[in-house]
C-alpha cells in the first residue's frame, strides 16, 4: 500500500492488531487526540477492548474478517511482533501498516535482527546460527560457554531460551528447542541495561525519550528508572544508535531499543518495533508519552516534545503484585496503571506503577 504524506484528521479510525495492555494504552492515547480505535484480536474480552471504539474477535487466518477490519480503518498498527505474514499481506493490500513490514521482518527472527544490527556497524553480543546439535557444537567452539540458546522466533519475557553453562549442557539445550531454529548468543560483561524509546515520523523526523535503566527478574522487566546511569557521551551514543536503526528501516512509529552498558561501549541487545514496557515511565514523566508519540507518528502528525519533566521509577505489577493495590492507592506520587485483566497468574503483567521521584525521595 502506497504511503500517503497527508496527516489523518481527528475522527479517523486506527486499526490495532492485538488487544493486550499495549493496545489498551494506545487506544487511550488515540482517544485523547480525537481518534477512534478498532482492535483485532483472536482472544475474547481483550484488555484493549474495554477502551476501544470497536473490537473484532477473529483468528489471523480469517480472511473475511481481516478484509472487513482493513476496510473499516484508515491506518493499521500493532502491539506485538509475531503477526502471521499471510495476514499482513492481505491487510497491506487495503491500508498502510505502520511501522512497515521491514521492521517486522527484521524483529521477528533473532538471527535476522542480529545480522541487520551488525551490518549497520552496531555492536552486538557474539552469535551463531543453530539448526542442530552439530551447529550448536560449532557455535560453542567459536563463542564459548557460558552462552544462551534462544529460539529464533516467538520468544519473549525469558521464554524460548535456555542457558548453557558448559559444553555438557548442549544436548539438553538443543532438545529444549524441539527442532525449532535457534540462535546461540554469547554472554556480555555488562554493568546494566538501558533502553531508548525512539520515534520517527512520516517525514523522517526523529525524537527520542531519555534512556531508562532496566532491572529484570526471572526474565521479565521489573523496574525502569529514569534517568539512567549514563555519562553524557553514553547518553548521546544511545540516542544516535536508536536513530540509526529507525532511519535504516525507514521506520514510522515508536520503537524500543535495548542496550547493554559495557566498559567497551554500548551493545545493542534487541529492538522491539512497537511501544515498549520500558517506556511506560513516559506516561507520568513527559507531557507527550510513548503512546501518544506512536499515534502522532502513524497518523502523520508532528512528533511531540518527549522532554522529561520528572524523574520516574516504573515498576511492573506481575501476578499477585497487584494484591498491593490497597496500599498503592494511598502512596504519595504513585501513578497506578491497571490493565483490566481479571485472571491473576504468575508471570502475568497485571499493571504498572510510575513513582515520581521528588528530591527528598531520591537515593
Amino acid at each position: 500500500m502506497t504511503e500517503s504524506p497527508s496527516p489523518l484528521a481527528t475522527g479517523a479510525v486506527i486499526g490495532i492488531l492485538g488487544g493486550g495492555q499495549l493496545g489498551r494504552m494506545l487506544s487511550v492515547a488515540a482517544s485523547r487526540l480525537g481518534f477512534l480505535t478498532h482492535i483485532y484480536e483472536p482472544g475474547t474480552n481483550p484488555p484493549a477492548g474495554q477502551v476501544a471504539h470497536r473490537v473484532t474477535t477473529a483468528a489471523y487466518d480469517d480472511e473475511d474478517a481481516l478484509r472487513a477490519f482493513a476496510q473499516s480503518v484508515d491506518v493499521i498498527t500493532y502491539e506485538f511482533e509475531n503477526i502471521p505474514t499471510s495476514a499482513l499481506d492481505l491487510l497491506e493490500a487495503h491500508r498502510p501498516i505502520r511501522p512497515g513490514r521491514e521492521a517486522l521482518r527484521v524483529s521477528q527472527d533473532r538471527l535476522i535482527e542480529k545480522t541487520f544490527l551488525r551490518d549497520l556497524g552496531l555492536a552486538t553480543a557474539p552469535f551463531a546460527d543453530v539448526t542442530d546439535a552439530v551447529s550448536l557444537d560449532a557455535g560453542l567452539a567459536e563463542i564459548g560457554a557460558p552462552a544462551i540458546l534462544k529460539t529464533r522466533r516467538f520468544g519473549y519475557d525469558g521464554k524460548g531460551q535456555v542457558r548453557i553453562k558448559s559444553d555438557a549442557d548442549a544436548p539438553g539445550a538443543i532438545a529444549d528447542m524441539a527442532g525449532a531454529p535457534a540462535l546461540l548468543e554469547g554472554f556480555v560483561d555488562f554493568s546494566h541495561e538501558v533502553s531508548v524509546i525512539a520515534a520517527r515520523g512520516l517525514g523522517g523526523d526523529v525524537a527520542c525519550f531519555d534512556p531508562g535503566e532496566n532491572v529484570h527478574r526471572d526474565g521479565i522487566l521489573h523496574t525502569t528508572t529514569v534517568p539512567a546511569r549514563l555519562s553524557a557521551s553514553q547518553r548521546m551514543d544511545a540516542v544516535l544508535m536508536a536513530a540509526k536503526i529507525l532511519n535504516a528501516l525507514n521506520y514510522v512509529g515508536v520503537m524500543g531499543v535495548e542496550l547493554f552498558v559495557t566498559p567497551q561501549g554500548l551493545i545493542v541487545n534487541e529492538v522491539a518495533p512497537r511501544v515498549h514496557n520500558s517506556g511506560h515511565w513516559t506516561q507520568n514523566g513527559c507531557s507527550v508519552d510513548q503512546f501518544e508519540q506512536h499515534i502522532r507518528a502513524i497518523v502523520g502528525w508532528p512528533l511531540g516534545d518527549g522532554q522529561r519533566h520528572s524523574d520516574v521509577v516504573m515498576e511492573n505489577l506481575i501476578g499477585h503484585d497487584v494484591d498491593q493495590l490497597p496500599d498503592l492507592v494511598r502512596e504519595r506520587d504513585c501513578a497506578l496503571h491497571l490493565y483490566g485483566k481479571t485472571d491473576t497468574k504468575p508471570g502475568r503483567k497485571m499493571g504498572h506503577v510510575n513513582r515520581i521521584q521528588r528530591p527528598e525521595t531520591k537515593t
